[in-house]
């Protein structure tokens, strides 16, 4: 994903999770960011100022390197910035941050700061759940601090429980949510659908289709990045999402209907956030009208009569006539009332293929149509692709691109729905 022209002071505390914040660091430069670094005197211990001059080619803030000859130093260092990350953010940072002490240079750096802030928590189970911590924690919260909140695992100390520092990933996907908030989309509740669906023909067969899932994946990431409150309803895996996105797993098409019709009811009048240290109630938000993205590859058939157990082929013989019958047509079905829809359509029909697409906006009442020209099978489970943005008033050729940034393409487009 692309954050060019974005910068980011990344505050690094004496945590043992400190060599973490490399990975966060790298992270944030192959988006094509700008990373800035302060270090605290003991976080240097655990990593040198070395390792983050080399990785983000910046010259990093820390005690013996601050100059008032330039701008290395705790007032000039931010100014360019979008926005503060501590990770790893210690329980001693935690308080003194809610208190406004600021008696080293990363606490100083944080002071001085007036644009977003963000702290991922790391440390010791007992020291995070003492009620002084727990009070600071809140009082950020209520600051409009992002609390990026820790893992339960085996911790460096030997304990188990909560304290971990998050992962890396999940660290950037909610900074580049802070990044790239968009007024039109944020809190606007959208539902996505993903996948092919699997129509059962025994406990271990089923009918399916070679759809990946990774377009809906893509498009469910990006409405998190804008700000939207998502629930993606879909047949694949989604390792690798931003955790916040809440997810709905599906099998078959008459799965995906009633949840879909059930997500639609909930994005009409309440919220589908969790809570959160930031958001506890998740209430309160203005309403939008929500948007559907379907993008899931639904079965046109299913078997009549599923079997339970697995079928035997000598009981089946030679040949094999499995009787199907019409699945429900979701886009169809759905009432479309109060909702905005964008509808995804594959096609390998080089010839009438842009004319089917264009018809799913009188046919099955489509806002506007993602149509892909498919090459073959090939053209399934790859990291790029392209599409045709349809409505009434216009046809848009989005070229090929990371799945990811053609999903960022879509919203641009969706916002003229």
């Amino acid at each position: 994903m692309n954050l060019a022209g974005k910068k980011i002071l990344l505050g690094v505390t004496g945590s043992i999770a400190a060599y973490k914040a490399c990975e966060v660091a790298r992270l944030f430069v192959k988006a094509g960011a700008g990373v800035q670094v302060v270090m605290s005197q003991a976080a240097t211990r655990f990593v040198s100022p070395l390792t983050f001059e080399a990785l983000t080619r910046n010259p990093v803030l820390y005690e013996e390197s601050e100059s008032w000859v330039n701008n290395l130093n705790h007032i000039e260092i931010s100014k360019d910035c979008d926005m503060f990350l501590i990770a790893p953010a210690t329980a001693n940072t935690i308080n003194k941050l809610s208190k406004g002490i600021a008696d080293n240079i990363l606490l100083q750096s944080a002071l001085a700061f007036n644009k977003p802030i963000a702290i991922a928590p790391s440390a010791n189970t007992n020291m995070l759940n003492n009620h002084q911590t727990k009070n600071s924690l809140k009082m950020l919260a209520v600051s409009d601090i992002t609390i990026i909140e820790p893992q339960d695992k085996l911790l460096a100390c030997g304990d188990t429980g909560n304290g971990a520092l998050a992962d890396p990933q999940e660290i950037f996907w909610q900074c580049a949510k802070i990044l790239l908030k968009d007024s039109f989309w944020s809190n606007r509740r959208v539902v996505v659908t993903g996948g092919g669906t699997r129509e059962k023909i025994d406990d271990v067969r089923y009918i399916s289709n070679f759809s990946s899932g990774k377009m809906a994946n893509a498009v469910a990431t990006a409405l998190y990045l804008s700000g939207a409150d998502v629930c993606l309803i879909t047949t694949k895996e989604t390792k690798g999402l931003p955790s916040n996105i809440y997810t709905i797993d599906v099998e078959d098409a008459e799965e995906m209907l009633s949840f879909t019709e059930d997500a639609l009811r909930v994005a009409r009048k309440g919220v589908m956030s969790k809570p959160s240290l930031n958001n506890p109630e998740a209430v309160g938000m203005i309403q939008k009208e929500p948007f559907l993205f379907m993008v899931a590859a639904v079965a046109d058939y299913t078997p009549l009569y599923p079997q339970t157990g697995k079928i035997k082929k000598n009981t089946i013989g030679q040949n094999w006539n499995i009787e199907l019958k019409q699945n429900p047509d979701i886009l169809k079905t759905i009432k479309k009332d109060s909702i905005k829809t964008v509808a995804f359509k594959a096609e390998m029909d080089n010839d009438a293929g842009l004319a089917n697409a264009t018809n799913l906006l009188s046919e099955k009442g489509a806002d506007a149509v993602c149509y892909n020209l498919l090459a073959g099978t090939q053209s399934f489970g790859t990291d790029e692709n392209e599409i045709i943005w349809i409505t009434k008033d216009e046809q848009i050729k989005i070229d090929k691109q990371n799945k990811l940034s053609l999903a960022f393409e879509i919203l641009k487009n969706a916002k003229k729905l």
